[in-house]
């Protein structure tokens, strides 16, 4: 997995995990608090997500074969994926059922010391996780506000820390304050209302996590940067003249797919349009390294074509800015003269 795959974070959160599972779970047996059995569950699980992501970020990392000629790059994104199932199913779901029991039949907490002690040992080393995933997120952030970097992230593993770790240390804060409320009233309802709240809060970090990686699945273009600098590379002004329309899909976090069809001459010679197209993909790579697979059509623009949808405006990654249309007295879209080059010379090396 590389850096930007947030193993160090991912690391991290589990060595906190699993140390504050164990501590929880002892606490629960000394004091008998729901709360604290249900984050012990949430620790538990969380230990399980942090492992899922390293799997997934493994597998990524396997060679493209003649059944997936595009590699694996997607594996983090299924594992992601099923990140937010576990949280939902095991964290979420067994932590309400934990609360309602609770609160059905309410009973006092014993040797109380143990849950305060545990809680604020898993609030410090939570928020030492916590730290390591918001540090390792801004090398990569940029200036995008929070709430933008887990919305638009590529790469699924840093957002699933940073929302699992934010879970942890409100979940914490929940299950602290259901537990004094429960030692300060001497009624153990509260302590089945902390746990209630815990499972409400982890369903919907889940349900956030879930959607957002399903987008990811389904497959995300490029960001609106690397578009711009896609289209900027593409056309020379002397060869391709513009971009009819184009489109880009990322095969994973880390390596992207574009397809273009880009408008020249009529009386461009096969020799001169292979050699352009040569030399877009190497301005493409240059510009955005992580475009790895690269397909582009030559055609001859027309009207007539950009009338029935092929217009850039109209088609996803496409530019606003068409070519001129007196380029070619052509009336009809139709290839350039001379077999098509194949511009996939450069991708099938990656691959």
């Amino acid at each position: 997995m590389s850096a930007s795959g947030g193993t160090k974070s991912i690391v991290a959160a589990l060595a906190a995990n699993l140390a504050i599972a164990v501590a929880k779970f002892v606490a629960f047996l000394f004091s008998g608090s729901s709360s604290m059995l249900a984050e012990s569950v949430h620790s538990l699980a969380d230990s399980g997500n942090q492992g899922l992501l390293l799997l997934g970020g493994k597998k990524a990392k396997r060679e493209a074969t003649p059944e997936h000629p595009f590699g694996y790059g997607r594996e983090r994104y299924i594992y992601a994926f099923l990140v937010s199932i576990v949280l939902f199913s095991v964290g979420g779901m067994f932590a309400i059922y934990e609360g309602y029991e609770k609160i059905k039949h309410p009973h006092e907490i014993e040797a109380w010391y143990w849950p305060v002690g545990v809680l604020v040992f898993a609030i410090i080393a939570e928020s030492f996780s916590f730290r390591t995933a918001i540090v390792e997120s801004n090398q990569t952030r940029g200036k995008r506000s929070w709430k933008e970097f887990i919305r638009h992230s590529k790469a699924p593993e840093l957002p699933v820390i940073l929302l699992e770790d934010l879970g942890a240390l409100v979940g914490l804060i929940l299950a602290l304050l259901g537990v004094s409320l429960a030692l300060a009233t001497g009624n153990g309802v509260w302590d089945g209302i902390g746990t209630l709240c815990i499972g409400i809060l982890l369903i919907v970090i889940a349900m956030v996590l879930a959607a957002e990686t399903k987008s990811l699945l389904l497959g995300e273009s490029a960001g609106r940067d690397d578009v711009e600098k896609i289209k900027a590379a593409i056309v020379d002004g002397d060869v391709v003249t513009g971009i009819i329309h184009m489109r880009t899909l990322h095969l994973g976090p880390e390596e992207l797919l574009v397809a273009a069809k880009i408008a020249v001459e009529h009386d461009d010679t096969a020799a001169e349009v292979a050699h352009a197209i040569n030399a877009a993909e190497t301005r493409i790579r240059e510009a955005v390294p992580i475009a790895r697979v690269i397909y582009l059509e030559p055609d001859i623009y027309s009207e007539a074509a950009a009338a029935t949808g092929t217009n850039p405006a109209k088609s996803p990654g496409g530019t606003d800015t068409e070519p001129d249309p007196e380029a070619t007295s052509e009336p009809t879209s139709e290839a350039a003269p001379g077999p098509a080059p194949e511009s996939t010379s450069e991708a099938e090396k990656d691959h």
